[in-house]
């Protein structure tokens, strides 16, 4: 259209230019109708300079103009696209150039649109010409309303239309209006595979990122043809078939039907599933780099197996990666084979060719103005000046990743201009939220009504350290705290946390019985990488305790624990204790004491991310006890476990372990109270009510245990990309308790007659289940979570043999506000 266009204008502007120039052939200083131009003048300008024009103008004062000269300047002055039509005229010695201007572009809109954004339209626009501003080329425009309706069908709208329509305007201006009807996706009816007799359609379709309508449809989006969507699919079933031994498969035709509505889609693809192939020899070809011997163990086929492109394909990767170590990161491995139709049999011979050894000139951070550059590279494993290796590059980004304050990296490795071995590794960065700073009134299941103010900032000031202050008064509590984490205080990645704290509270939670406890701690641990994803650590810390049980309010087991353990003494109101009447004084008993606890941790951590993580395992284990010197001695230990693992396409399994355990020595008769291990709610197992299960004091009031165990499996549902990294939804089991194995505190049921002392030992029989849903969001004010769980082997309570208990408390809708940092 372009051309035809362009030659039109051409041809008639060259015609009326010679038939001018013959005209004056006559009056012509050469016999062949050339002149000499003494002196130019142009008609027709209104926006565009006579400088302009002069400067494109193959034509000089001076020069001998003749037919070619003519020809020649109408091609360069329409080849600018400034003018619709050109004219050359002669008035003796004077060479006039008349021209018509095409028209400007006065306005731009773009209406209609929503798979594709006005601003990426515009920005794609503008490179063609079409821009507020810029001249008209109505060919351009044809073209793009051509383009855009082929890019509307391969997105599967074949009821989309774009017109441009152009009002001519004053002064030889037009405004231009791109009107798009998208009209709906067209829905994918049915798929046919014909062909096949080995594998079903549905097994095959199974594996089609493309499907017909079914109950994800809505979210997924995958009932919607595409084009690009079914080139991938396809080449999922070339794979399919290649990785289970058919080398000789044929994907034979493929037919795409639309509905006359243009709202259905119907696919068939038409195949030939071939013969099973197995590998007879395996070869290493071309410019090895490495000794064969080093590069063998990185071949996953072998003669006798059957043939798997898959295997190929992770050779191919494999050797790559290896050899990306070495500074050969744009190493080709190309595995070719050779089939034996008569034995079945395929001969695979790897050729590999290194290309340049890669060094890396610099490393970029994009996107993350608010964090110190310092702060990135020492997360980096890839550094500048080295070997490019993809492993590196690949574990920087994960590392920086997984800093709390980023919510999302992607890396780029550009190649410098003009230098074959050189590149620059470009890290485009989304922070997320560094922390929290303010205040407000809260609820907890557990706590009750809290007023609270805080500060957590994860990226103080920029430089990645972790700054967090606490003021919160609860119905049961008051807590003012502080804590400094510095990830690099040395070289060699060594972590510091310096922490201290004041705690006074009058229940551990909303559901215990009174015992006044109030804390002075301070401590420091420091943290020590030993392996890329595995860390130890150590710290020591102080309590200065002081615990009140009284007889009107506290439970008999508080009160024993009281006046048995620290530095106990008896206080009696209004009387001293002496004089003291059981029926109108009040006895409070009061002990103090001092602790010094030294910890240890182990930690292997490989997930892809801190929160909402969907790859990766995560191992904890922790111990800690009393030094010599502390009134009050005991030891403790935990472990945690979470990994995540894929389950189909769309789904992803996580499973979480928690067992914890604590037990007094020496003159201590049990774990103090305020050490004990609570189940039940959000954080164990949920449909229970909040530290609810376990052990029951004299009050009927959750006591708590000494050895906590806890677990989880949760089916991680699927939610759009972009809310993965800030939401999740969940199915759920969970299972857990905790349990009282010491044998030195004494319990009682309800009518108040002695429990045998392993009446609350361990017993998988109690371990109590649940099952339910769950959502969580990171919201600027913190995590939030919510849950609705269904208890499957709640205890109903009453009689247990001789003796008389409660029931279990339930709970089935639960939520929680706490920080994500």
């Amino acid at each position: 259209m372009k051309i035809s266009f362009f030659g039109n204008f051409l041809c008639r502007s060259f015609l009326r230019s010679l038939v001018l120039i013959g005209a004056l052939s006559g009056a012509a200083h050469g016999q062949d109708g050339s002149f000499v131009v003494r002196n130019i003048r142009i008609e027709g300008l209104q926006r565009i300079s006579e400088g302009t024009v002069f400067n494109y103008l193959p034509v000089n004062i001076g020069d001998t103009l003749d037919r070619e000269r003519v020809q020649e300047a109408l091609r360069t002055m329409y080849a600018t696209e400034f003018f619709k039509d050109i004219e050359f005229r002669r008035d003796g010695d004077l060479l006039i150039l008349a021209v018509v201007e095409r028209p400007s572009i006065a306005d731009f809109t773009i209406e209609g649109n929503k798979d594709i954004k006005t601003d990426d339209l515009l920005e794609s626009l503008g490179k063609v010409g079409l821009k507020k501003g810029r001249i008209l080329n109505r060919s351009v425009l044809e073209e793009v309303e051509r383009s855009l309706t082929e890019e509307y069908f391969a997105r599967g709208k074949y009821a989309a239309s774009v017109v441009a329509e152009v009002k001519e305007l004053p002064a030889n201006k037009v405004e231009i209006n791109i009107k798009i009807v998208e009209g709906d996706r067209a829905r994918i009816r049915q798929i046919n595979i014909v062909g096949n007799q080995v594998f079903d359609d549905d097994l095959l379709l199974e594996e089609f990122e493309l499907r017909t309508p079914h109950w994800l449809s809505w979210m997924r989006q995958d009932d919607r043809y595409s084009k690009e969507a079914l080139q991938g699919d396809l080449e999922t079933l070339r794979s399919y078939y290649m990785d289970r031994g058919y080398a000789d498969f044929v994907l034979d035709s493929v037919q795409v039907a639309i509905s006359p509505d243009k709202e259905d889609i119907y696919i068939t693809v038409n195949i030939v599933e071939g013969e099973v192939y197995k590998i007879s020899d395996v070869k290493l070809a071309g410019e090895l780099i490495l000794p064969e011997a080093a590069l063998q163990p990185f071949v996953q086929v072998r003669p006798g197996q059957i043939y798997s492109q898959r295997l190929l394909t992770n050779t191919e990767e494999l050797m790559q990666l290896r050899l990306g170590e070495e500074g050969y990161a744009f190493t080709e491995v190309e595995p070719v084979t050779e089939l034996d139709k008569e034995a079945r049999e395929v001969e695979v011979t790897f050729y590999v060719d290194p290309k340049n050894r890669v060094y890396v000139r610099r490393i970029n951070f994009e996107g993350a103005d608010s964090v110190n550059d310092e702060v990135f590279r020492r997360e980096m494993r890839q550094f500048e000046g080295g070997y490019l290796s993809k492993n590196k590059v690949d574990r920087s980004k994960i590392r920086l990743q997984r800093l709390p304050y980023i919510e999302e990296v992607e890396v780029d490795t550009v190649p410098v201009p003009g230098t074959p071995d050189l590149v620059d590794v470009n890290y485009k960065i989304t922070e997320g939220l560094p922390g929290q700073f303010g205040g407000g009134i809260g609820y907890s299941d557990s706590q009750g009504v809290l007023l609270n103010g805080n500060f957590v900032h994860t990226n103080f000031m920029g430089t990645g350290n972790r700054v967090q202050m606490d003021a919160n008064f609860g119905e049961f509590r008051k807590i003012f705290a502080a804590s400094y984490t510095d990830p690099y205080v040395g070289l060699n990645e060594v972590s510091r946390t310096l922490s201290g704290g004041y705690r006074q509270s009058t229940q551990f939670t909303s559901g215990a019985s009174d015992l006044d406890t109030e804390t002075l701690s301070a401590g420091v641990t420091w943290s020590y990488p030993v392996t890329e994803y595995q860390r130890i650590s150590i710290g020591l810390s102080y309590q200065g305790v002081q615990l009140d049980a009284n007889r009107s309010s506290s439970s008999e087991q508080a009160l024993n624990w009281v006046t048995g353990n620290g530095n106990s003494k008896l206080t009696c109101v209004p009387f001293d204790c002496e004089n003291a009447n059981p029926g109108n004084t009040l006895i409070v008993a009061t002990t103090e004491f001092n602790t010094y606890e030294l910890a240890a941790g182990w930690s292997w951590d490989t997930r892809n991310r801190a929160l909402f993580a969907n790859r990766g395992w995560r191992h904890s284990l922790g111990v800690g006890i009393t030094l010599p010197g502390s009134e009050v001695e005991y030891y403790s230990a935990s472990y945690n476990y979470t990994q995540y693992l894929p389950f189909t396409r769309y789904f992803t399994i996580a499973l979480n372990g928690e067992v914890g355990y604590a037990a007094a020595f020496g003159d201590t008769t049990s774990v103090p109270p305020y050490k004990n291990y609570f189940a039940g709610g959000p954080s164990t197992v949920r449909g229970y009510g909040e530290d609810s299960l376990g052990p029951l004091d004299t009050r009927n009031n959750p006591y708590g245990g000494n050895l906590l165990i806890s677990g989880s499996a949760e089916l991680i549902l699927p939610i759009p990309q972009k809310w993965q990294s800030r939401s999740r939804f969940t199915l759920f089991y969970d299972i857990g308790n905790v349990f009282a194995t010491e044998g030195t505190v004494e319990w009682f049921d309800l009518a108040g007659n002695q429990l045998p002392n392993d009446f609350y030992d361990v017993d998988l029989d109690k371990l109590r289940t649940s099952v339910g849903i769950s959502a969580e969001w990171l919201a600027p004010l913190g995590l939030f979570k919510f849950s609705y769980g269904i208890p499957l082997n709640e205890s109903k309570g009453g009689a247990f043999g001789q003796y008389s208990i409660l029931p279990d408390e339930v709970e089935r809708f639960q939520f929680t506000i706490g920080g994500a940092f």
